[in-house]
């Protein structure tokens, strides 16, 4: 139960409290909704370009990176009704609107909001994950019992900061962690392998870089199989494990290269 009272329920084989689900109801359907509109289109409609409006967690939830060219526009759904067809057709992503506010409609949007949560993704697989084996892994990565089968609390937390999380560095489990530190932990913390050295050993760091040699994801094994990540910053984005088969293909995209690194 959570602190109201109210059931907890899974998410992603994840528990996940009412008051969380209450929240993301919140980040998924606000009463009013950005649109992305060309400028022109917005001064000829009589709408105001408000971007001071937009919050990590409703860019992530309305994909609206990218945009700073366009006006963003705030509409409850009857105006949102009014723009053209095409225009609505034309945004990064649908919009969600509440069925009400009573306790049913309520129920119903919390389970469209479940929905949108785990559409395409694979649920964590942390419990399965034996007792001997998490002890085997408190030794090498400390904080990967504690993060494993999460969500983050808001938008924010990456796949970088849950790597140094699970390697035991304070604070990084919040931190929407940036190229450098990371950077500099692989080079203070662990050494590169050769390429065919294995996936599955404990500890392994999975490094993914672009083109240009910038890193772009990363990742941990925990041994016997499996692996620790956080798909994306997002708030709807938790940190959970994968088998390591399943962990190389969800983040293989074109262009980018794995290598491999282990802790020292």
């Amino acid at each position: 139960m959570s602190p109201s009272g109210a059931p907890v329920r899974e998410v992603l084989g994840i528990e996940v409290t009412h008051e969380q689900l209450l929240q993301w109801r919140a980040w998924t359907m606000p009463v009013d909704q950005p649109f992305v509109v060309p400028r022109s289109v917005a001064h000829d409609l009589g709408l105001r370009d408000e971007p001071e409006r937009v919050t990590f967690e409703l860019k992530d939830t309305f994909l609206l990176y990218g945009v700073d060219d366009q006006a963003i526009c705030w509409l409850d759904r009857a105006a949102a009704r009014a723009l053209p067809a095409s225009l609505r057709r034309a945004q990064p992503t649908r919009h969600l609107w509440r069925s009400g506010d009573d306790a049913s409609a309520i129920a119903r949007d919390l389970e469209r909001v479940v929905a949108y949560v785990v559409e395409g993704l694979r649920a964590s697989r942390h419990r399965e994950i034996t007792q001997r084996a998490w002890a085997n892994i408190d030794a090498v990565l400390p904080g990967a019992r504690e993060i494993a089968g999460t969500f983050p609390r808001a938008s924010g937390p990456n796949c970088f900061g849950a790597v140094l999380a699970a390697a035991g560095v304070d604070g990084a489990r919040e931190e929407w962690m940036q190229r450098e530190p990371i950077e500099a932990w692989l080079r203070e913390r662990t050494r590169l392998l050769p390429r065919h050295d294995t996936d599955d050993g404990l500890g392994v760091v999975h490094v993914w870089r672009n083109p240009d040699g910038l890193i772009d994801h990363a990742a941990v094994s925990l041994g016997g199989g499996y692996a620790l990540h956080k798909p994306s910053c997002g708030w709807m984005s938790p940190t959970k494990v994968l088998t390591t088969r399943e962990l190389m293909t969800s983040a293989r995209v074109p262009g980018r290269r794995v290598r491999r690194h282990r802790l020292l």
